[in-house]
C-alpha cells in the first residue's frame, strides 16, 4: 500500500514539474515582440535590438513594459548608457514618456547621477521641467544629490528653479537654500533670478 502511495506522489510531482517547465516555455514562446525587445535592451543584445527596431520602427522603440510602464529609453537612462540613449532617440524614442511613478528618462538619469545624459536629452528637446507623480523635477533631484554641475546644466537648459513639488511644496531653490552643508548650491540659486510668471488668463464673460 505504501509503495503504491509513493509511486502516486512521485507521478504527481513529475507532472507538476512538467507543467511548470511547459508553462515557462509557453510563456517564452508567447512573449510579445515588445516584451522581447525590452528584454533584449536590458540584456544588451544589440543584434536583437537592431533587428526589432528595423522591423517595428517607432512603435517598437516606444514599447512600454506592462507593469513598470518603462520604455527602452528609461532602461538605458537608468544605467547611464549615452550611446544607447542617442541611438534610441535617433530611432524615434519619445523622451518624455513617463513610467509607473511618473518619471521620465531624464529624471531617472539625473536621479542616478548620470549628468552626461542631460545634454543628450536637451538636444532631443526633452521637457526639463517634467516632474514625477510627486512633482519632483530633474532640477529638484539634482539639488537633492548636491550635484552642482547637474544643477548648473539644468538651469542653463531652462529648468525652472521655482517649480515646487507636491511632497513638501518646495522648489529646487528652497531645497538648495535649506541645505547648509552645501553652500555652493545656495550661491547658484542666489545668482539665478526668479522668472516672471504669466498670469493665467480665462475666458471673458
Amino acid at each position: 500500500m505504501m509503495a503504491v502511495m509513493r509511486k502516486t506522489v512521485v507521478a504527481v510531482m513529475a507532472g507538476m514539474v512538467a507543467l511548470s517547465v511547459g508553462g515557462v516555455a509557453g510563456a517564452q514562446i508567447g512573449q510579445s515582440p515588445g516584451s522581447k525587445f525590452l528584454t533584449a535592451v536590458r540584456e544588451e543584445k544589440n543584434g536583437e535590438v537592431v533587428a526589432a527596431i528595423n522591423e517595428g520602427g517607432t512603435t517598437i522603440v516606444n514599447t512600454r513594459d506592462f507593469s513598470s510602464r518603462e520604455t527602452a529609453l528609461h532602461i538605458v537612462a537608468k544605467r547611464g548608457d549615452v550611446l544607447y540613449t542617442r541611438f534610441l532617440l535617433q530611432k524615434g524614442a519619445y523622451p518624455d514618456l513617463r513610467d509607473v511613478n511618473g518619471s521620465t528618462p531624464l529624471l531617472l538619469a539625473v536621479s542616478a547621477g548620470h549628468g552626461d545624459l542631460i545634454a543628450v536629452f536637451v538636444a532631443a528637446k526633452a521637457n526639463v521641467n517634467q516632474g514625477n507623480d510627486s512633482g519632483e523635477t530633474p532640477l529638484i533631484k539634482a539639488v537633492q544629490r548636491r550635484d552642482l554641475a547637474m544643477v548648473r546644466e539644468l538651469i542653463a537648459a531652462g529648468a525652472d528653479p521655482d517649480q515646487a513639488d507636491s511632497l513638501a511644496g518646495k522648489s529646487a531653490r528652497a531645497y538648495a537654500i535649506e541645505d547648509s552643508r552645501t553652500p555652493g548650491l545656495a550661491k547658484i540659486f542666489n545668482d539665478t533670478p526668479k522668472r516672471e510668471r504669466r498670469a493665467v488668463s480665462g475666458p471673458t464673460l
